[in-house]
């Protein structure tokens, strides 16, 4: 089983693999069960090169006669986009799976199927509860996007700055670095806001409309309109249950469907407040569409008539802190996660974001980046650290003074914070006070953008 959202190399993978194997590819479209089974039977008897005297009636026998033909050698054979077909022909899960059982044409065959797709929450329903084909994948794959550091190497930007803004645009899909692009990279930092206007906001680039076609091409997203609300929701901030639901003017139990469809289609992720359980925050997934919902929907009759220079000039700085920096507080959380034995004393075991609340104050104490290490029995669960990012900001001492009462706050509390550390991401640098503190005092770490993109994968 292999999936993953689209635009992410599934095919691409699977194609070569079939080069090199010698197998049999079949991409699905969308169509009748009967022109599916025409085209399936074709693709067949061009492999097997073996004459098909009748056309198969149903799934049924092409699933049978796709088992009984390939014998010997292992044969891979991959079926793409295997939604399309399963949306005509509900029954072909079921079909597989009995020729994969006991007595079925499957026990004996050579081939080694593929199933692949990127509809994301019909591949994942494949494999849950009660489906018929669970328990019979010995490989489920499911392709993600590059990881920041792989995104920059994959642009060819050098410049940790320029990365960080680019990767809030593209993130790691693949596909937008050359098809939808047209290959065009911002030369520098300087270029960035040219780049946006020609590329990212140009009605005659494949990238303009591609956050659109991404909701859009998911089957289990019914009203675009309501869930294009929600998203928008998210990114102007409101990424709480109720937060989302006052966006959007609808109840929180109203919101509830469709958020739960959004995270199957792994277009949005929920997030848990690691000091307050119970609680939690949604994340859009994929960049891009963040960057649609806080810049180009709003202005969108403007751009299509080609006024992405004024657009730009006047969403610029919602895009740095609706979009740029809560993408640069995920990157800190990231590289906290994938670097934290590093820089602390063990190994996070959960990275994510949370509130501490501050009954002398009256006020709540936002952590961007939380690092705990994994529980063990009754010992109070230690934390390893408390950050804060901040984009656009020079990070001073006050900063890392809201983390320490942060930090005192939880140890009343009952947590270990003994080898806490108060690290701040700062990607407008730190100031000289702070610089000459951290350097006298192991509990402070001063992670800037250059540390962010240099620390090994």
């Amino acid at each position: 089983m292999v999936s993953g959202r689209r635009r992410q190399g599934k095919s691409f993978l699977l194609q070569a693999v079939v080069e090199q194997a010698d197998g049999l590819y079949f991409a699905a479209t969308e169509a009748t069960e009967a022109e599916s089974l025409r085209l399936f039977s074709e693709a067949l008897a061009r492999h097997t090169q073996q004459f098909i005297a009748e056309p198969f009636r149903d799934w049924n026998d092409a699933i049978a006669h796709m088992f009984r033909s390939l014998k010997g050698r292992p044969t891979v054979v991959v079926i793409d986009e295997f939604p399309f077909l399963t949306k005509a022909s509900p029954a072909l899960p079921s079909i597989i799976q009995r020729e994969l059982g006991p007595g079925g044409s499957g026990r004996s065959s050579s081939v080694r199927l593929v199933l692949c797709g990127s509809a994301m929450s019909v591949m994942g329903g494949l494999l849950s509860g009660q489906a018929p084909l669970r328990g019979r994948s010995s490989l489920e794959l499911v392709m993600q996007p590059f990881r920041y550091r792989e995104a920059a190497q994959f642009w060819g930007i050098t410049d940790p700055r320029l990365a960080v803004l680019v990767h809030a645009v593209a993130g790691g899909t693949p596909a937008y670095r050359y098809e939808f692009t047209r290959g065009d990279v911002p030369a520098s930092i300087e270029d960035f806001d040219a780049w946006v206007i020609r590329t990212v906001l140009n009605p005659q680039t494949p990238l303009f409309r591609e956050a659109r076609y991404l909701l859009a091409e998911e089957a289990a997203i019914r009203d675009p309109a309501l869930y294009h609300s929600v998203l928008a929701a998210i990114a102007s901030g409101n990424n709480t249950n109720g937060g989302i639901a006052g966006f959007i003017g609808r109840k929180s139990d109203q919101i509830t469907h469709p958020l739960n469809v959004l995270e199957d289609c792994a277009l949005i992720a929920r997030e848990p407040d690691l000091f307050r359980p119970g609680r939690s925050r949604y994340r859009i997934v994929e960049p891009l569409i963040t960057f649609y919902e806080a810049i180009m929907r709003k202005r969108w009759a403007e751009l299509e008539i080609h006024r992405a220079e004024r657009v730009w000039a006047s969403t610029r700085q919602t895009f740095l802190t609706q979009v740029v920096g809560p993408h640069f507080e995920s990157l800190a959380r990231a590289f906290t996660l994938e670097s934290g034995d590093d820089l602390f004393t063990e190994q996070p075991s959960e990275v994510g974001s949370a509130t501490v609340n501050d009954p002398a104050n009256r006020s709540q104490i936002e952590i961007d980046v939380v690092a705990l290490a994994a529980q063990e029995g009754n010992r109070a669960r230690p934390v390893l650290s408390l950050g804060e990012a901040k984009w656009g900001e020079v990070i001073g001492r006050h900063h890392v003074a809201r983390l320490a009462t942060a930090r005192d706050l939880l140890q009343a509390k009952g947590f270990d914070t003994s080898k806490t550390v108060l690290t701040v991401y700062g990607g407008a640098g730190f100031t000289d006070e702070l610089k000459a503190a951290a350097a006298n005092d192991d509990s402070i770490l001063l992670v800037d953008v250059e540390r962010l993109y240099s620390a090994a994968t």
